[in-house]
Formats: structure tokens, C-alpha cells, sequence
């Protein structure tokens, strides 16, 4: 049987350019679970994201993502890693230069899909997924906002990852586009993809309830939000 855990951090120090930003983290994260990660701006919240999909090395602590053993992960597994992760960053990262069709068709042939019928469909799957099956043909400058940051989440769908890890995916996004890309986001989440999402707009876990990690004073600590506050 499959482990619950997708995320399993123990005793792990993050380093940003050799500077400790988070000291003796610890941390689990399960399968289909929703998860905001909080803190003020400098706090740690994305490189500790960054760590979990590669992008900066655990010097120490055990740290495993999806079954990966990233103290022990070669730079050639990665990408292997990284399939079965789905990132989604502030500024969309859309390549402004081709359609969506295109952005997604890229993501899939760097991770190794070549069948072009099979990729058109999973296309239209992650579309629909997100609401904007007719845009396939569209630039990215003709969409707005909101339908930048769904396409981004439909980029990050296209491998079937278990777990979503979101940089402040509503950063750049007005309150009502933002409810809707974290009602979005959970219904990711409830059909069992986790999902990691670091944020600093409070008012979304009010209205969207998920468990609360905050970043503060070096260490990542859990947030107790009393029902109703």
C-alpha cells in the first residue's frame, strides 16, 4: 500500500545562499491533504518550497518528497521528482511567447510524453479541469490574471502529481479571482492531491479552511485557528 505521506521533514535546516532562514524543520504533509504555509515576506516560506522541489539541497535532517530521499537525490533523478510535483508560482511563469496549448505541450515533452494524441488529451482533461477548455488557442497576454494563474495550475496538473506546492499563487490576483483559485486548489486537493500553499492573505484560510503552518523566528511551527475566528 502506498505511504499517506507525501511530505515527511524531520530536523531539517533550510539554507538560502548559505544563510539559515529555518532551523530543525519538521513536517508532514498527507495524501488529498490542504495545507496553507504562512509567514511575513523574508520568513522562509519559499525556500523551504524550493527545497522541496530541488531547487535548493537538504544539507541535513531526513527529508523525503514522494517517495524521494532528497538528502540522497542525484541531480539526474530531478526531473523524476519533479513529475511528481506540480508548482505553481505568483507570476504564473507562462511562456509569453506561445499559446496555452503550446505552454502545456512543453511542459509534457520535457517530462518525456511523445504520443501527440494522448497529449492532446490530457490537455483538454487539465482544461476542463480548470475552467478554460476553449482557450487552448489563446496567448497569454489575451487571458487575464486569474486565467494566467489557472493555466498555471493546469501546467502543474499535466503529470498527475500528489502533491501541488503553491508560491503565493494569489499574490497578484484581486480577492474574488483569488476565492476562486483556492476554491480551485481544493477541489484539488479533495480528489487527493495534497497541496502546499504558502501565502500571506489571511482572510483566505477564513473562508477556506486547511491546516496552518507558520513561518516565524526560524522555525516552522503549526498555527492553532480557533472555529469561527
Amino acid at each position: 500500500m502506498e505511504s499517506e505521506t507525501i511530505i515527511r521533514l524531520a530536523e531539517v535546516p533550510v539554507y538560502q545562499k548559505n544563510v539559515l532562514v529555518l532551523s530543525d524543520v519538521r513536517l508532514e504533509v498527507n495524501r488529498g491533504e490542504f495545507v496553507y504555509l504562512i509567514g511575513k515576506t523574508g520568513s522562509g516560506k519559499s525556500s523551504l518550497l524550493k527545497m522541496l522541489y530541488a531547487d535548493l539541497p537538504v544539507l541535513d535532517g531526513g527529508a523525503e518528497v514522494a517517495g524521494y530521499d532528497l538528502r540522497r537525490l542525484k541531480s539526474k533523478e530531478i526531473p523524476y521528482l519533479r513529475r511528481k510535483l506540480g508548482v505553481v508560482f505568483q507570476d504564473f511563469q507562462l511562456l509569453t511567447d506561445r499559446s496555452v496549448r503550446e505552454n502545456l505541450f512543453f511542459v509534457m515533452k520535457a517530462t518525456g510524453w511523445k504520443d501527440k494524441e494522448a497529449m492532446t488529451d490530457r490537455m483538454e482533461d487539465v482544461l476542463l479541469k480548470v475552467g478554460l477548455v476553449t482557450k487552448a488557442n489563446k496567448m497569454p497576454n489575451q487571458l487575464s490574471g486569474g486565467e494566467q494563474q489557472r493555466i498555471a495550475i493546469a501546467r502543474a496538473l499535466v503529470n498527475e502529481p500528489e502533491i501541488i506546492l503553491a508560491d503565493e499563487p494569489t499574490g497578484n490576483l484581486d480577492p474574488d479571482t483569488s476565492a476562486g483559485i483556492i476554491r480551485l486548489l481544493k477541489e484539488i486537493s479533495n480528489s487527493g492531491c495534497a497541496v502546499l500553499m504558502a501565502t500571506h492573505n489571511y482572510q483566505l484560510f477564513e473562508q477556506y479552511p486547511g491546516r496552518i503552518l507558520k513561518c516565524e523566528h526560524g522555525r516552522v511551527k503549526p498555527l492553532e485557528v480557533e472555529a469561527g475566528e
